[in-house]
């Protein structure tokens, strides 16, 4: 009897670490994805690019010729975190836009993790690489912002606007769980699934990688909107007036609070911030 609980424990370890590596990947497949876009009647494109030995996947809608709304989702999460946006039929008019997989997430490089510094230069490689000439509108939600804001001090000239959707950028403001380092270590981090270890892994660096990138928020020249929910439990809502005080020679700052919303603004104020994008200005560059 010992030995069959013995052995009954360990299939059942081996089954969950099974578990662990395919499952809770929080991405839309190849079927979902067609679905999705062929019943609203929607053209769209579904690439992977090879940036720097990396693989970066998006999804494309809009007008190839228009400026672009490139969407950066948070942790963990894809591009399907925006399929809304890219569906608009409002935004489909006015824009290009493209969502990514930030790098170790969806189909980008799945469950291998970059710091901050290292998804920002994917991600501006990946840019120049389907650039169209037009104006570039950068949105980040929650760890998104984050790196948005790193691309926009790398490349201050390249993007014309940042929209930062509850967006972790004050250093201070964050207090990473030391659990999230001890589950970082083998071979217990193989016993968390699918898309929440890269998750925890950066979630884990965020609070160094904020202090490293703070002295250059400075370098920020485009117009900003900073959209943050007031009762936001997760990216607290002094992640604002951290930023109006650090962006010191952005172009123009746009603050709009949301009155006791909580962290997951792009789906519970979808309107709002759908038309904060269709009024924003743009100049040919």
């Amino acid at each position: 009897m010992r030995h069959y609980f013995k052995y009954t424990l360990f299939g059942i370890l081996f089954l969950y670490i099974l578990f662990c590596q395919s499952c809770m990947t929080m991405r839309m497949t190849t079927k979902e994805t067609n679905t999705y876009f062929d019943t609203l009647k929607i053209p769209f494109i579904s690439i992977t690019l090879k940036v720097d030995a990396h693989e970066m996947h998006y999804i494309q809608t809009g007008n190839a010729d228009k400026p672009t709304l490139f969407f950066v989702h948070g942790s963990p999460g894809s591009w399907d975190a925006y399929k809304s946006y890219l569906s608009d039929s409002l935004l489909l008019k006015k824009y290009r836009m493209i969502a990514i997989d930030r790098p170790g997430f969806g189909n980008s490089n799945f469950g291998v993790a970059e710091d901050l510094p290292t998804q920002a230069h994917i991600i501006e490689a990946f840019v120049t690489q389907i650039d169209n000439h037009q104006p570039i509108v950068l949105i980040g939600h929650s760890l998104g912002g984050p790196v948005i804001v790193k691309m926009a001090t790398d490349n201050p000239t390249l993007f014309q606007h940042l929209v930062v959707l509850a967006g972790a950028i004050d250093p201070k403001a964050e207090t990473p769980e030391i659990w999230r380092s001890i589950i970082m270590s083998k071979p217990l981090r193989y016993l968390i699934p699918g898309a929440l270890r890269p998750a925890n892994d950066e979630l884990w660096w965020l609070k160094g990688d904020l202090v490293a990138m703070e002295p250059d928020l400075k370098k920020i020249t485009a117009d900003v909107v900073i959209i943050h929910g007031t009762k936001d439990p997760l990216v607290p809502y002094k992640n604002m007036a951290f930023m109006n005080k650090t962006f010191v020679h952005a172009k123009s700052i746009q603050n709009i609070s949301i009155e006791n919303a909580n962290h997951f603004i792009p789906w519970e104020h979808f309107g709002l911030i759908r038309d904060a994008l269709l009024q924003m200005k743009l100049t040919q560059p």
